[in-house]
């Protein structure tokens, strides 16, 4: 499949390298320090990749947000793809979704009491988010790997083990949007959408492909599925089991980026599955809702929808499903989890970054280096107090 992709699109290979050319001009002067690159004395972890399409970044920031929110104040701040407001955005509990985007409304809805917003100018958005609320712990970046004009204290780079970037092109020949080394900034790399039967074999494979340096920590990630939710109160109130779709006629409804690791997890479930996918973030139309009405209507037998959270947040509002549609659609909540024995590993790794350089730690730090300089005062010399930049 691989080989197929790259043979098929050889021609505009001239393209990717004007692009990268263009990439490593940017980068070059971000090393350079003519555009600056700010770090910020709150903890700041960036997840994100450096390819075109999805790679799970939803599913681990939540992972990140279930992670932290229990000991610490947590904020998310996103860009707000394909939003309709511009400038930093905060949102709360009656925000509409057009106003910050399908990923944070959903993140928003489903931690109300997490902070939530958007600004496409990150700095911008980590200022105003510090100066509002000083009890901010830590600020999670969403979808940030490339904008570096924030130095995160965790650098989390996103790998979808079905397109592994060393095997990869740049854009547009393939989905790359930098160079392969722009990897090297990574503090983690997570493979994700593993399969769950992943042999020994195929990780040390997979290690020694990634070629990492020691700093970098390696871990490998699965989907999960919760169970089935209704999306409208008119659904169904019995929600079947996923191990009951045998017998059921089942449309995938998705508009994200790979739909097809779902489709790969529930066709054994099912012997009746059809898919239909449309474009990452996709606003549906009323040709798309007639298309939607038809294909369930000419299901025969019991029969249900399945959608996703991010696409749950598009059809919610959606006028003119029918009532066969609304009552039979149900949202597939999706989570993560680690492979090989490792997630007590990577949480140990956030939790420690977190808690080591928390704002109350490093006023604590200053402190203590502020008591030292005093202790070397007696009497009436004259005393040295050294400032440092922390």
């Amino acid at each position: 499949m691989e080989g197929d992709f790259i043979k098929t699109n050889n021609w505009l290979l001239p393209f990717s390298w004007l692009y990268g050319l263009a990439v490593k001009f940017r980068n070059t002067l971000f090393e350079m320090g003519v555009l600056k690159t700010r770090a910020f004395d709150i903890p700041v972890i960036s997840v994100g990749n450096i390819t075109v399409g999805g790679t799970g970044k939803t599913p681990h920031v939540e992972y990140l947000v279930q992670l932290l929110k229990n000991s610490f104040n947590v904020a998310v701040l996103s860009r707000g793809y394909k939003r309709k407001s511009k400038g930093f955005v905060k949102a709360d509990q009656d925000t509409p979704m057009l106003e910050i985007g399908d990923e944070p409304y959903q993140m928003k809805q489903k931690f109300p009491d997490i902070t939530v917003a958007v600004d496409k100018k990150r700095c911008h958005g980590i200022d105003i988010l510090t100066e509002q609320d000083q009890s901010l712990d830590v600020i999670l970046l969403d979808d940030a790997f490339q904008h570096r004009y924030v130095k995160p204290g965790i650098n989390i780079l996103l790998v979808d083990y079905h397109r592994l970037i060393i095997y990869d092109k740049l854009l547009p020949a393939g989905r790359l949007r930098e160079p392969l080394e722009g990897k090297n900034r990574a503090d983690v790399v997570i493979v994700t959408k593993c399969p769950k039967d992943l042999k020994p074999m195929e990780y040390r494979v997979v290690t020694k492909a990634m070629q990492l340096y020691p700093y970098q920590n390696l871990f490998f990630t699965t989907l999960d599925y919760g169970e089935l939710e209704p999306l409208f109160k008119e659904t169904l109130p019995i929600a079947p089991q996923l191990d009951d779709l045998k017998d059921h006629h089942t449309l995938l409804l998705t508009g994200i980026a790979s739909p097809e690791q779902m489709v790969h997890d529930l066709s054994p479930l099912t012997d009746h599955l059809q898919s239909l996918s449309f474009a990452d973030h996709h606003m549906f139309t009323a040709k798309d809702v007639q298309l939607i009405n038809d294909t369930l209507a000419a299901m025969q037998g019991p029969k249900l929808i399945i959608t996703t959270e991010k696409d749950a947040t598009r059809l919610k509002g959606l006028e003119g499903l029918s009532d066969d549609v609304r009552k039979h659609m149900y949202i597939l909540p999706v989570h993560i989890s680690f492979l090989q024995n490792q997630e007590d590993m990577f949480n140990q790794q956030i939790i420690s970054y977190v808690r080591k350089n928390s704002r109350n730690s490093i006023l604590a730090k200053r402190k203590d280096d502020n008591k030292s300089d005093n202790s070397n005062y007696s009497g009436d010399r004259p005393r040295t107090i050294s400032f440092r930049n922390n």
